[in-house]
C-alpha cells in the first residue's frame, strides 16, 4: 500500500563523551531513523471512498427493488393485488431509505432525523381487518414515494461513483482525497433532499406527538396530587367531624357541657375542612379568575405572596380559559418560587398581548442563580407551556435579577367560555 513519510530528523538525547568532558565540550547526536509508517490520507478520507464503492451494490439493490416490486404493483393496480402489492412495497422502500440514511450516518457523517412513521392507528386498523385505512396510508406516503425516487435515481450515480472512485484509486492517487471529497458531497445532497423529513410539517407532527405525551403526564399529575390533598386534607377531617358529631350526640343528655364543647371543637374543624376545599378549588381553577378574569385573579395571587408584587396586566380582553388557567397557574407557581427561594425583597408581574401571542413577565431582585434544573419546578412549566406551543425563558444570573418571560399563543374566549 502506498503510504507518505515525514523526511525531517528527530534530534536525540544529549551525549558528552569522556573526552569532551575533559576539554569542556559536548555535541548533539540525532537519531535519523525515520518516523512511523502512516496512512496517506485520515480516516474520514477512506470512509467516503468505502461509501463511493459501495454506492454501486446498494444501487443495484434498490433498482431491483424498486423495479420489480414498486412497478409491478403499479402495472397490476387495476387488478385486486395490485394496490396491496404497491403498498407493501412502499412499506419496503421505507426501510431501504432507513438504511441509506443509516449508511451515510455512518460513513459521511450526515446526521439526518427519522421521518415521522406510519401513524400506529392505521397500522392497528390494518391488523384488524380493516385494511382498507391501511392500504390509502400507505400509498399516500410521502416519504415512501421520496425513497422510491431516490433508489430509482441512484443506479447511475452508483455506477459513476464506482468506475470514477476505482480508476482513480489507481491512477490519480495524489488527486483521490478531493475525487472522493467532491462526489460525496453530491451523496450528500441527494440523502438531505430526499431521505431527510419533507417540511416542517413532518417535524411538526413529531412535536405535537410529544407534546401530547407531556399534556397527558401533566394531566396524571394533576389527578393523583387533587387526590392526595382530598384523602390527606379534608376527607380525613370530615371523618374526624363525623365521629366527633357521634360522641357530642352520645354525651348530649348525660354531659351536655362537655357534649357543647365537641360540638364546639366539631365546628372549628368544619371551618379548617372548608379552607381546605377553597384552597383545593382554587388549585384547580380559582372562582375569581373563572369571575373576573386573569388582572384580578393574579391579583388576588400577589397578595398572598410573601414580598411585595406590583401587577400589570394590559389585556383588553380575555383569552380562552385554557390559555387563561395557564397563565394564571405559570404566574401562581413562579411567585410561589419567589416566596420560598429568592430571598427577593420586591417583585412585578406583567401581561400583555402582542399580536396572537399573549406574553406574560415576571421579575424580582432577589439572589438569582435559578436553573431550569434547579428543582424549583421551572422544568416543568418549561413542558406544561412547550404543550401548548408556548415558550419559556430564565434569565438568572447570580446575584440577580431574575427574569423569567413566558409566551403563550392567543386564542379568542368561545362563546361557550
Amino acid at each position: 500500500m502506498t503510504s507518505t513519510f515525514r523526511d525531517e530528523r528527530r534530534p536525540g538525547r544529549r551525549s558528552d563523551t569522556p573526552h569532551d568532558q575533559a576539554h569542556g565540550q559536548g555535541h548533539e547526536t540525532y537519531d535519523d531513523t525515520p518516523p512511523p509508517v502512516r496512512l496517506a490520507y485520515d480516516a474520514s478520507t477512506w470512509k467516503e471512498i468505502a461509501h463511493l464503492l459501495a454506492n454501486l451494490p446498494m444501487a443495484l439493490i434498490g433498482f431491483v427493488y424498486v423495479v420489480v416490486l414498486v412497478f409491478t404493483g403499479a402495472g397490476l393496480s387495476v387488478t385486486v393485488i395490485g394496490l396491496p402489492l404497491l403498498a407493501v412495497g412502499l412499506v419496503g422502500a421505507r426501510q431501504l431509505g432507513k438504511l441509506e440514511r443509516a449508511r451515510a450516518r455512518t460513513l459521511l457523517g450526515v446526521r439526518i432525523e427519522e421521518p415521522t412513521p406510519i401513524p400506529a392507528r392505521a397500522l392497528r386498523s390494518g391488523a384488524r381487518g380493516g385494511g382498507l385505512r391501511w392500504l390509502w396510508t400507505s400509498l399516500k406516503d410521502p416519504v415512501g414515494w421520496r425513497n422510491v425516487l431516490y433508489e430509482f435515481i441512484r443506479l447511475p450515480w452508483g455506477v459513476l461513483t464506482f468506475a470514477v472512485t476505482l480508476t482513480a484509486f489507481f491512477v490519480a492517487w495524489p488527486f483521490l482525497g478531493l475525487i472522493a471529497r467532491l462526489l460525496t458531497n453530491v451523496d450528500r445532497m441527494m440523502v438531505r433532499g430526499l431521505l431527510s423529513p419533507s417540511d416542517d410539517l413532518e417535524r411538526r407532527i413529531a412535536e405535537l406527538e410529544s407534546d401530547r405525551g407531556v399534556v397527558v403526564d401533566t394531566a396524571a399529575a394533576d389527578l393523583r396530587r387533587i387526590e392526595r390533598d382530598l384523602h390527606d386534607g379534608a376527607q380525613a377531617r370530615l371523618v374526624a367531624l363525623a365521629m366527633g358529631l357521634g360522641l357530642a350526640k352520645e354525651k348530649l343528655l348525660e354531659d351536655p357541657d362537655a357534649a357543647a364543647a365537641m360540638v364546639d371543637e366539631a365546628h372549628g374543624e368544619v371551618k379548617l375542612a372548608l379552607q381546605e376545599l377553597r384552597d383545593l378549588a382554587r388549585g384547580i381553577h380559582p372562582a375569581v379568575l373563572t369571575d373576573r378574569g386573569l388582572d384580578a385573579a393574579l391579583s388576588s395571587v400577589a397578595s398572598r405572596c410573601t414580598v411585595p408584587v406590583r401587577v400589570t396586566c394590559d389585556v383588553r380582553e380575555r383569552p380562552a380559559a385554557a390559555i387563561e388557567g395557564i397563565a394564571y397557574f405559570t404566574v401562581s407557581e413562579l411567585l410561589q418560587n419567589v416566596s420560598k427561594h429568592s430571598g427577593a425583597k420586591s417583585a412585578s408581574v406583567e401581561v400583555w398581548r402582542s399580536g396572537d401571542r399573549l406574553l406574560l413577565q415576571v421579575e424580582d431582585d432577589g439572589r438569582g442563580g435559578a436553573r431550569l434544573d434547579g428543582g424549583t419546578g421551572m422544568a416543568g412549566l418549561a413542558e406544561r407551556l412547550g404543550a401548548v406551543d408556548g415558550l419559556f425563558v430564565l434569565d438568572s444570573p447570580v446575584g440577580g435579577p431574575t427574569v423569567v418571560t413566558a409566551e403563550l399563543p392567543w386564542r379568542a374566549r368561545g362563546p361557550k367560555e
